[in-house]
C-alpha cells in the first residue's frame, strides 16, 4: 500500500509581493520633506520664544533674527520677575479653575446630548437640526452679554464658566461617537434592565472615548487660552482674571521701561517667559492625549 505525500505549501508566504513604483517613491519622499517644513515653522517660533525668555534682555534688544540659542549670557531674571507677581500665581489658579470647571461640565452637557439624539426616537431630526443651525446662526457678542446681565452674572465666576462651556458641534461629535458603537451592546444592556444612565455611562461612554478625548483637550485649550470673556465680564474684578488676561496686563505694563532713567532691561524679557509660563501646560498634556486624539480624528470622519 502506497502512501501518497502531500506538498505542503506555507499560506503565510505572500505569493506576490507590490513594489512601489517610481513615482510612489517621490511622492512619500516629497509629502516626508512637506511635514518636516511644516514641523519646522511650527516649532521655530516656539523655540524663539524659549531661548529669548533665557537670554540677557540688553543683547536681545539688539539682536536681530532668530535666537536659536540664548542672546548673551544665560538667566532666568524674567521668569523670575513674573513669580514673585502674586498675580500670576492668582491667574493661574482662575485658569485651573475656569478650565476644569468648564470642561467638565460641558463633557457632562456633550455626552448627554450626544447621547440622546443618538437614539432612534421621534425628534432625533428635529434636534439635530436645531443644533445645525445653532451652529450656523449665533446672537452676537451684545445679545449674549444683554442675557448674561439679566442671569446676575456680570461680575462673577458663572459668566466664564457656563455660556463657553459646550457648543453644538462637540454634541454632534458625542453623537457620532456613541452611534458608533455596536447596536448590539447596547440592546444587551438594556435586556438585562440597565437604564440609560447606566449604559450611557458604563457600556457606550467608554468605547466613545476616543472621539470624546478630542472633545476634551478642545475645550482645555480653547478655555486656557480665554481671555476675551473675562475682559467683557469681569473687567474690573482683578481677583477673577484668568492668566491670559493677566499677561496682557503685565505685557501692556512692561512696554514703557525704557522711559526710566536706569531702565531694567531684564523687564523686557517678561513678554516672552509670560509666553513660556501660559503655553507649557497645554504642551505638557499634549503627548497624553495623543494617541486618543489620532483615534478620535479618524473616527470623526468615518460615518457612524
Amino acid at each position: 500500500m502506497k502512501i501518497k505525500h502531500r506538498k505542503i505549501v506555507d499560506d503565510t508566504t505572500p505569493s506576490m509581493v507590490e513594489k512601489p513604483s517610481v513615482g510612489d517613491k517621490i511622492a512619500h519622499v516629497l509629502v516626508v520633506i512637506l511635514c518636516i517644513g511644516i514641523a519646522f515653522c511650527s516649532v521655530i517660533p516656539m523655540w524663539h520664544v524659549l531661548m529669548s525668555s533665557l537670554s540677557d534682555g540688553r543683547e536681545l534688544m539688539a539682536h536681530e533674527g532668530i535666537a536659536w540659542l540664548p542672546v548673551g549670557k544665560m538667566n532666568f531674571d524674567g521668569y523670575a520677575k513674573i513669580f514673585r507677581d502674586a498675580s500670576v500665581i492668582k491667574g493661574y489658579g482662575n485658569t485651573l479653575i475656569y478650565t476644569i470647571s468648564s470642561t467638565a461640565l460641558g463633557f457632562l452637557l456633550a455626552t448627554t446630548g450626544g447621547y440622546a439624539i443618538s437614539r432612534n426616537t421621534r425628534l432625533k431630526t428635529t434636534m439635530t437640526l436645531f443644533l445645525m443651525v445653532t451652529m450656523l446662526f449665533g446672537g452676537g457678542m451684545v445679545p449674549t452679554y444683554m442675557v448674561i446681565k439679566k442671569l446676575g452674572w456680570v461680575g462673577t465666576r458663572l459668566a466664564l464658566i457656563i455660556p463657553g462651556c459646550t457648543n453644538a458641534m462637540f454634541i454632534i461629535m458625542m453623537m457620532n461617537a456613541f452611534n458608533s458603537v455596536p447596536k448590539e451592546m447596547y440592546e444587551a444592556a438594556r435586556i438585562d434592565g440597565a437604564g440609560h444612565l447606566r449604559t450611557m455611562f458604563q457600556i457606550m461612554l467608554p468605547q466613545a472615548m476616543n472621539l470624546g478625548s478630542v472633545i476634551i483637550l478642545n475645550s482645555v485649550v480653547g478655555q486656557w487660552n480665554s481671555w476675551l470673556q473675562a475682559s467683557i465680564y469681569v473687567p474690573n474684578n482683578k481677583n477673577l482674571w484668568p492668566l491670559q488676561l493677566w499677561i496682557r496686563q503685565i505685557t501692556n505694563e512692561n512696554q514703557n521701561f525704557l522711559q526710566s532713567s536706569n531702565p531694567d532691561y531684564s523687564r523686557y524679557l517678561v513678554q516672552y517667559a509670560v509666553i513660556v509660563a501660559a503655553t507649557l501646560p497645554i504642551i505638557a498634556i499634549f503627548p497624553f492625549f495623543q494617541d486618543k486624539l489620532e483615534k478620535g480624528v479618524i473616527a470623526g470622519g468615518v460615518k457612524g
